[in-house]
């Protein structure tokens, strides 16, 4: 599905509304446009890191299909240039209004070539106890 989404995040704590619209409308392809190409996914917990665009796809995918509601609040906000460091509370409900999912998260955000925020680093159950080494 090749949905056009207007929708961009001007600031860091927008990212995950961002995020959560283009859920709502299942379109994977705005979501991909609110990570780096670049970047770093910690999900599942106890899995080894993504990374790349391809493996945010292949982690929303099943999510995107379902068409769920994104509710984030972010609970705080580090700000340097263009990297930002987030915490947030979220959950995604099923089309019943169940949780089918939820957790305290740490994400990495950077501006984008064209002045938008993006997610660098995510982790949506917060950062594991450990963190890996991710070898170039």
């Amino acid at each position: 599905m090749n949905i056009e989404h207007p929708k961009r995040a001007s600031r860091p704590s927008e990212i995950a509304n961002c995020v959560g619209a283009c859920l709502k409308e299942g379109d994977l392809d705005g979501i991909l446009k609110m990570f780096h190409p670049e970047c770093v996914v910690y999900f599942p917990p106890g899995e080894e890191p993504k990374k790349g665009l391809a493996a945010v796809r292949e982690l929303f995918e099943p999510f995107a299909a379902m068409r769920p509601t994104l509710v984030s609040e972010v609970t705080g906000t580090l700000i340097n240039d263009d990297t930002a460091l987030l915490q947030a509370k979220w959950q995604i409900k099923g089309p019943d209004g169940s949780v089918i999912s939820e957790g305290n998260s740490t994400e990495v955000a950077k501006k984008d070539e064209d002045g938008f925020w993006v997610y660098y680093i995510d982790c949506p159950m917060g950062p594991p106890a450990f963190l890996p080494t991710l070898e170039e």
